[in-house]
C-alpha cells in the first residue's frame, strides 16, 4: 500500500490510496486541474484512478470532484447524506456509514465523525493485510473513531490548532467558538493525546493533516505529538500543507 496527502488544511483536502492495482483519491478538494498536477509529481497517471470517496460535503473536501468524476469516469461514493451536494458527477455509489464496501483490492470502512456536516465520516481502508486510516474534521475522539483506526500502520490525523493561537488570532468570536466545539476540529493537544493511544510496534506513518493557516504552525503541530513519542520511533512523522502534496509513502 502507498499514500500521499496531495493537500491538506482549510482551503482544500485530497489524500491518494493504492493498494494493488487499485488507486482511489479520498476527496477532492483542490481542482481537477491540480489534482493532476499533484498526481503526476508522484508519478501516477489520472487515468489510473479508480474511484473517489467523500468523507462530508463541506467546500474544502469536493470543490473538484465533479470535473475530476467526469474527466476520468470515476465513480464517487458517498453516503446519504453527502450524496445530494454532488451534483454533475460521472456516476455516483452510495454507501452506508458504518458498514464496509471494497474498490478492487481495497476494504474501505466508513466511521461516522462529530462535526458541523450532514453525514461526515472518516475512513479506514484496508489492503494487502495493511491497514491505513484518515481522521480529518472531527470535534472530538469518540470511542467509535478509537476503534475505528486502533491496529492501523498508518494514519492521517487532524491537528488543526494551538489552543493559545487561536484564542489570540483574529478569528471572529463566533468561529473561535466554532473551531474549538466539540463539532469543530481537533486541537493539537487532543491530536497528540489521541495519537499516544495509538501507538503500536507496527504504525509506521503518521501524517498531521488539516492545519489552520490563521491558528497554528508546524512547528507547533509536530512538538504536540512528539511530546507523545518519546518511546517510539516512527518511519515518518510530518505536517500535510496545502501547497503540496507529501512524499508517497509505502507500507
Amino acid at each position: 500500500m502507498r499514500f500521499s496527502v496531495l493537500t491538506s488544511g482549510s482551503k482544500a483536502n485530497c489524500t491518494y490510496v493504492e493498494s494493488g492495482s487499485t488507486r482511489i483519491l479520498i476527496d477532492c478538494g483542490l481542482s481537477a486541474r491540480q489534482t493532476e498536477v499533484r498526481l503526476r509529481a508522484l508519478g501516477i497517471d489520472p487515468a489510473s484512478l479508480d474511484a473517489i470517496i467523500v468523507t462530508h460535503e463541506h467546500s474544502d473536501h469536493i470543490n473538484g470532484v465533479p470535473v475530476m468524476s467526469r474527466r476520468f469516469e470515476l465513480p464517487v461514493y458517498a453516503n446519504e447524506g453527502t450524496s445530494s451536494f454532488l451534483r454533475g458527477v460521472f456516476a455516483l455509489e452510495k454507501f452506508v456509514t458504518g458498514k464496509s464496501f471494497s474498490i478492487g483490492e481495497l476494504n474501505i470502512a466508513p466511521f461516522s465523525i462529530v462535526h458541523d456536516a450532514h453525514e461526515p465520516v472518516g475512513f479506514s481502508i484496508e489492503g494487502q493485510g495493511i491497514k491505513f486510516s484518515q481522521a480529518t474534521d472531527l470535534g472530538k475522539v469518540t470511542p467509535l473513531v478509537r476503534e475505528a483506526l486502533r491496529g492501523s500502520h498508518a494514519v492521517v490525523l487532524e491537528s488543526n490548532h494551538d489552543h493559545d493561537m487561536l484564542q489570540n488570532c483574529d478569528y471572529p468570536w463566533e468561529l473561535k467558538q466554532r473551531i474549538s466545539s466539540s463539532h469543530g476540529h481537533l486541537s493539537n493537544e487532543s491530536s497528540s493525546a489521541f495519537l499516544a493511544e495509538l501507538l503500536h510496534g507496527d504504525l509506521q506513518h503518521v501524517v498531521l493533516g488539516h492545519l489552520s493557516e490563521n491558528s497554528n504552525t508546524p512547528e507547533l503541530a509536530l512538538k504536540a505529538a512528539q511530546s507523545q513519542l518519546s518511546a517510539h520511533s516512527l518511519a515518518t512523522l510530518m505536517c500535510a500543507c496545502i501547497a503540496n502534496e507529501t512524499p508517497l509513502l509505502s507500507l
